[in-house]
């Protein structure tokens, strides 16, 4: 059986991408979806996905109210990046599929699993949640009053 996600026409999909998808993608997946209160669709995705979010990442997003216990590192597919809009990679090089018509975005970011403390992997977070917000302004149209 295949599942269909209906997408509205008007909401983009950005897909997060880096080797193990076990930290970088999965906090940039996690902030933007707090931060674009559902008006973009997020996924994120590993070249080489390893068994489980990074303990440290998963207690950094929790610090802002995002629960990545029950997430776990998915394969890149060729599928999830024809979905997406927007493909942001962060370390992976050329394991990305590259398609006409996608944008392409590459985030020279550290990576969470050479931390060695909690706070170093605040300062990865917080520079990723940066990058996150400035991508949503990017990505979204701005907020119209109503008429």
């Amino acid at each position: 059986m295949r599942i269909v996600r209906a997408v509205t026409a008007n909401q983009p999909e950005v897909l997060f991408v880096c080797v193990h998808n076990a930290g970088r993608s999965q906090m940039a997946a996690g902030l933007l979806a707090l931060r674009s209160g559902g008006k973009v669709d997020v996924r994120s995705a590993g070249s080489e996905p390893t068994d489980a979010v990074n303990p440290l990442v998963v207690e950094a997003m929790a610090e802002l109210g995002v629960d990545l216990a029950q997430a776990f590192p998915k394969r890149l597919t060729d599928e999830a990046v024809r979905a997406a809009d927007v493909v942001v990679t962060m370390g992976c090089g050329d394991a990305c599929p590259i398609y006409p018509g996608k944008r392409y975005e590459d985030w020279q970011v550290d990576d969470p699993a050479e931390a060695e403390s909690l706070d170093e992997v605040r300062r990865i977070r917080d520079e990723i949640d940066a990058r996150v917000r400035n991508l949503l302004t990017r990505v979204t149209p701005p907020d119209r009053p109503d008429s």
